[in-house]
């Protein structure tokens, strides 16, 4: 009944809206007749009147996210509802960072099914699975009647500690771009707007909203905007958000360097942009840098500037009406190109088990083999296995904040009771998918125990009884907090893993991390697998490769550091508060990207620091040979070939990488790289096209990607410290449009 009452009431606004209209204008409206997205907009735009288009520019809070705020007339219970004029369907505006989300558990039928991490999904370095994962929570978002999800993280991690790197795709500009645009894609083919965030160097959650990250033009644009750039490129989002942060002291929503020079005009992004929440801070000013729309303004920000002030800054000349149509054309713009005005939402129940198998599949696909010393995994299933830590009885941990998903087939509070912490975003929530429980279904002849590692005495004792010890370790990440502790692991795991180690040599360690972690233990420990954030099918998809019914197959997105002394910057300005709140305000931070575009493991080839484990790294259960590196180009094509082949004694997954560096020196930049899937003693000639704008410095003063003319030198390998085979290529020399 409530599912259809919604569904009556959706319908009346949008007739409410549609009966307003002229008749030409309804027919026109109903039947799609005046033609593309960009035609359709500016038909339905002529019929509108000033009032219209104003009321198209601010979004109010949808009921659940800002304190106590009802779910208002129309609205499902999310972050953001607008009521649109013109016979429009409404927009109906959820976080979606990794899954529908249902703030303050608003919705009664609110549980959805979450992905793993963003840095587990570009750890497929699949663009394919990616797309799945998002046509999954598009779809899921589609069912639920939603219209817009805030989905689309593509900050780079220029620090391993950030509180919400797990939301995004590591700290390559071309892996972020393709992984990211990908998902985009998946979303918006079902009819769903997806945004593009956080636009810009919204790269750490201290300080964040006032910090102002220093960063020089070229640099910015050959690193994070290069991200940016091109997930634009390939999942054509309909919306971009604009970040808390300020850039180079300007705040990024009224940012006209970065809203208007860059995206609308240098990329002609067609879409609109749209604020943060709480990160408008003026009417005249935000709307002439290109802020297309205000989100939840009258509830996030300091004052409703779209809301109220805007109409008075048109009507007294400080904004023109030009302005204001543009803002309205690019909304209605994105609502037809996505097609969710021909194809509006249709309430019904979620296709669990088919997007539960989704989100496995991307697990399995996306966990990282560090280690494996004399082949301990995959296991045996005979063996008697001591599971200990981790709630691994129960399940797997996931990411706190506005990605944070309510998970199918648990209470609100989730399957792990806390110690009762009220303060955002509250206590870690557990995914009900047991890897413990999964662990004794896929091998049913094993002897499995389970210890909950919170008596490291006990936990010895297990180890010890046992053939292999696998133990779970958890590391709870969040927006609004980066990890100010080193990156080491909490609650004494490090000395429970370091116990368990010298009891039972055989032992087996399973990380739940949102972040890189320093591993004390690594070198007494026998195999080390990294499934970040696992999500709703991680129980089973863990259980799987520990078991070896699916062999590992990811490769590390970001660079793991030894030390955070090898960091760019290794202490975190502004680490000195103690709750979420006080993180989030230090007025007068400034934080100097002096590294520039040496972001990652580029900042480690330049400075020759060795990682625990490098960007691309990862193992599998059989072994892979490449060679016969060579290097063509035709123009302005350059093309790298090489010979994959599977030497080992089972079939797997190799991703071989192109690393290259250019005349005037820097550090080595991934240039493209291709998955490749082989049977044993199977061979295959791959060719990669090499990404141009890595071949490219970027010109300010001309505005132009510039190639500069000489030898490069290109490297094949399975990480970007790999060495094993290079060529050098001379190149002519060219420029490229921004």
């Amino acid at each position: 009944m409530m599912m259809a009452r919604k569904l009556v009431l959706l319908s009346a606004v949008a007739l409410g809206g549609l009966m307003g209209m002229s008749p030409v204008a309804q027919a026109r409206h109903r039947d799609g007749a005046a033609g593309p997205a960009d035609t359709r907009a500016q038909d339905l735009l002529s019929h509108m009147t000033l009032q219209d288009k104003l009321s198209m520019v601010f979004t109010i809070d949808g009921g659940g996210t800002m304190g106590n705020a009802p779910v208002p007339p129309g609205g499902l219970g999310s972050a953001a509802y607008l009521r649109t004029p013109a016979g429009l369907p409404p927009l109906q505006i959820s976080d979606a960072g990794l899954g529908l989300r249902n703030p303050s558990h608003v919705r009664p039928h609110g549980q959805a099914v979450g992905l793993p991490s963003g840095l587990a999904t570009a750890s497929t370095w699949d663009p394919d699975m990616a797309r799945q994962g998002g046509a999954m929570i598009g779809n899921e978002a589609w069912r639920q009647g939603f219209n817009v999800l805030l989905a689309g993280g593509a900050d780079l991690t220029r620090d391993p500690r950030g509180g919400r790197n797990f939301e995004y795709a590591g700290e390559d500009p071309l892996l972020t771009g393709r992984m990211v645009g990908a998902t985009i894609a998946g979303i918006q083919s079902q009819h769903v707007i997806s945004t593009l965030k956080h636009f810009a160097m919204n790269d750490l959650e201290t300080s964040r909203m006032t910090m102002s990250a220093d960063i020089d033009n070229a640099a910015m644009r050959e690193s994070d905007l290069l991200g940016f750039e091109i997930a634009m490129e390939t999942g054509h989002p309909g919306s971009v958000m604009c970040s808390y942060n300020r850039v180079n002291d300007i705040y990024a929503c009224e940012n006209p360097y970065l809203l208007t020079k860059v995206l609308k005009q240098d990329w002609k992004y067609p879409g609109f942009v749209m604020s943060d929440w709480g990160a408008t801070h003026s009417s005249a000013r935000s709307a002439l840098a290109g802020l297309d729309q205000e989100s939840s303004g009258d509830d996030a920000d300091a004052r409703p500037y779209f809301r109220e002030i805007l109409a008075r800054d048109v009507k007294e000349g400080r904004v023109p009406t030009s302005r204001v149509d543009d803002m309205a054309r690019r909304i209605i713009r994105s609502m037809y190109d996505v097609g969710l005005v021909d194809h509006p939402p249709v309430m019904q129940p979620l296709d669990v088990v088919t997007d539960t198998l989704a989100s496995q599949h991307d697990e399995e696909e996306g966990a990282v083999l560090l280690k494996n010393r004399a082949n301990i995994l995959p296991l045996d299933p005979n063996a008697r296995i001591a599971v200990i830590g981790g709630h691994a009885d129960v399940g797997v941990i996931s990411g706190g904040g506005s990605s944070q998903v309510d998970p199918i087939g648990a209470p609100p509070i989730g399957v792990v009771k806390g110690p009762g912490k009220k303060d955002w975003p509250g206590d870690p929530v557990y995914f009900p998918s047991s890897p413990f429980r999964m662990m004794q279904a896929e091998a049913p002849s094993a002897h499995l125990t389970y210890d909950p590692g919170t008596n490291i005495t006990r936990a010895v004792e297990a180890a010890r009884k046992a053939d292999v010890a696998v133990v779970f370790a958890t590391q709870f990440t969040y927006e609004g907090m980066d990890a100010a502790n080193a990156m080491t692991l909490d609650d004494n795991q490090d000395a429970l893993i370091a116990a368990v180690a010298r009891a039972n040599p055989r032992t087996v360690v399973v990380m739940e991390t949102g972040d890189p972690v320093l591993m004390p233990w690594l070198d007494n420990v026998g195999a080390v697998m990294e499934a970040w954030f696992p999500g709703s099918g991680g129980g089973t998809a863990i259980a799987r490769l520990l078991f070896g019914r699916v062999a590992p197959s990811g490769h590390l997105p970001m660079t793991f550091p030894a030390s955070t002394a090898q960091l760019a910057h290794p202490d975190i300005a502004g680490v000195t508060a103690t709750n979420v709140f006080e993180m989030q305000f230090h007025t007068d931070q400034e934080l100097v990207y002096d590294e520039g575009s040496e972001v990652g493991y580029r900042w480690f080839d330049r400075t020759h620091a060795r990682p625990l484990f490098p960007f691309g790294y990862g193992l599998t259960y059989t072994t892979f040979h490449n060679d016969g590196l060579r290097v063509r180009h035709h123009g302005h094509d350059v093309i790298a070939t090489f010979t994959v082949r599977n030497t080992g004694t089972r079939a797997g997954v190799d991703v071989p990488q192109i690393y290259v560096g250019l005349p005037d020196g820097g550090g080595r930049r991934l240039a493209g790289w291709q998955r490749v899937t082989l049977a044993p003693g199977e061979s295959r000639e791959v060719s990669v096209r090499l990404e141009p704008r890595m071949l490219a410095h970027f010109d300010v003063k001309h505005n132009r990607w510039d190639v500069p003319s000489g030898h490069y030198r290109v490297w094949l390998g399975s990480s970007a410290t790999d060495d094993s085979d290079q060529v050098t290529v001379h190149l002519g020399g060219w420029t490229m449009a921004p």
